[in-house]
């Protein structure tokens, strides 16, 4: 990677990625094809200080946040030639039991059933990131880092960005993948649709007695919704969802208070929970931006929807729109149109609102279906599980959805 200097006079890039987190690092990977066949210029920009050595010895830990990876989003990263590298701390998720407490009901997702080894694949963050910055450190990007977008405004033909590290960039397409934390869609005037749900997630590691087997679990209770996703070893990403201002408490539990109170709440089935990790916090919010693409412009990942993380929608929601932006983008320049123009964007746009709205609208009323205190909307619930478990086709399309390989 190559940085730019300052300069008064602004440099001309056809794709400007604001943000070096996972979404915009896999869209600079998705890109490196472009860049080599068609001479695309792309910068990326990222505020976070990238201190880690890409070529240091991977000390993954217990601590360490992880995404759980659709199996359709395993397909992406392997026409992009990296899941051999992210394969190496991948766990297979091949079971996934869903339940709700106090009531018999469940339903189980088997990779069996439809012929695959796993329905997806969970990764530590950590690990995902590395793999992605090694390659983009590959690739003839401009890279500025640390450094912050400190304005931007509409110009003919694009944005011009002005950094904090002094340079000054007029992008063609400018894509905002930062998460929505740089306040830069609101300087846009893109305003966002918020529905807080009232709850909190509580994200650890955590390990159990024996080994899970890669099996994955959903279980709704009174408190909340508890995920658990299998990791290496005995270790599982836990998810506990919780109402907010409940989960001060449990933060501030010893480990062995937390642990029994988890047991009590999940139950044995996955065995028995004898270490955390470092317990962290997170408000949920369901949140959409009202414009996603204007000319020359593309808002993606989590400052384009942020999800629940419960049903684990989020990461994998934004890698295919990466893939569809640089299929629009591609098949934008075969009819001579710039990666900006809004006939590209529009394009991008037809590819991902009906995914998008299908996949915010079934994460958000599964929150809601089961949030919901009712004793017939209980008994409701347990009788949907069960029945779920017994059609096979039904439970079968189900499966498809979660590996992101039907949409």
């Amino acid at each position: 990677m190559s940085d730019l200097g300052g300069g008064e006079a602004p440099r001309h890039v056809d794709i400007a990625i604001v943000g070096g987190g996972l979404v915009g690092a896999s869209l600079g990977c998705a890109l490196a094809p472009l860049i080599e066949r068609l001479g695309l210029t792309v910068a990326v920009i990222e505020a976070a200080p990238m201190t880690a050595k890409l070529d240091a010895p991977w000390q993954p830990s217990f601590d360490a946040r992880a995404s759980a990876i659709a199996q359709g989003s395993v397909a992406h990263f392997r026409t992009l030639g990296l899941w051999d590298g992210l394969a190496e701390q991948a766990s297979p998720i091949r079971r996934i039991h869903v339940s709700e407490q106090g009531r018999l009901g469940a339903t189980r997702l088997n990779a069996e059933e439809l012929g695959g080894e796993a329905l997806g694949q969970v990764i530590p963050n950590a690990w995902l990131g590395r793999v992605l910055h090694r390659r983009l450190a590959e690739l003839p990007l401009d890279w500025h880092c640390p450094a912050r977008v400190e304005e931007i405004r509409p110009v003919a033909g694009g944005h011009r960005l002005t950094l904090s590290d002094g340079a000054c960039l007029e992008a063609g397409l400018t894509v905002l993948a930062d998460g929505g934390r740089s306040g830069l869609k609101e300087r846009l005037g893109i305003e966002s649709r918020e529905r807080p749900y009232d709850q909190v997630a509580l994200i650890a590691g955590v390990e159990v007695d024996r080994p899970h087997d890669g099996w994955a679990y959903e279980r709704f209770t009174g408190d909340g919704p508890i995920a658990l996703l299998p990791l290496k070893g005995q270790a599982m990403e836990l998810v506990w969802t919780h109402e907010a201002g409940q989960e001060t408490d449990r933060l501030a539990l010893s480990d062995g208070d937390f642990l029994a109170q988890l047991q009590r709440a999940f139950g044995d089935r996955a065995g028995r929970f004898r270490r955390v990790g470092k317990r962290h916090a997170y408000p949920l919010s369901l949140v959409t931006a009202r414009e996603t693409t204007r000319p020359g412009l593309a808002v993606m990942g989590n400052a384009a929807h942020a999800l629940h993380p419960v049903a684990g929608q989020g990461f994998n929601l934004a890698l295919r729109g990466v893939m569809d932006l640089v299929a629009a983008i591609e098949a934008g320049a075969a009819r001579g149109e710039p990666a900006g123009s809004a006939a590209t964007l529009g394009d991008f746009e037809t590819r991902r609102s009906g995914d998008r709205h299908d996949v915010i609208r079934f994460s958000d009323g599964l929150i809601r279906l089961f949030g919901l205190d009712s004793p017939l909307l209980s008994h409701a619930r347990a009788a949907g599980l069960v029945g779920l478990n017994l059609l096979g086709p039904l439970r079968r399309t189900l499966a498809r959805r979660a590996m992101g390989v039907e949409r």
